[in-house]
């Protein structure tokens, strides 16, 4: 399971990182959508461990991925 969250997350901050590279370099979203990034990175840089509380930390990076990923995409909405 932590291998397939693995590669969701991988995913996911890929989409992340697309949506952040449009925005303006100063603003409020980038930055913390490259804070959330640096920590996918450095989470997704150690191995997992194949137990439960590894799961349950790469379970709670891609939820922390899609949250920034739901902002980023609602940011343009938000506007007009």
């Amino acid at each position: 399971m932590a291998l397939q969250l693995t590669g969701h997350a991988r995913a996911v901050a890929t989409d992340v990182r697309h949506h952040t590279d449009l925005l303006d370099e100063d603003t409020g979203p980038r930055a913390l959508a490259e804070i959330v990034l640096a920590e996918a990175q450095r989470r997704l840089s150690t191995p997992h461990q194949g137990t439960l509380r590894s799961a349950q930390n790469r379970a709670r990076l891609v939820r922390a991925l899609y949250e920034r990923l739901d902002r980023l995409q609602a940011a343009p909405d938000d506007a007009t």
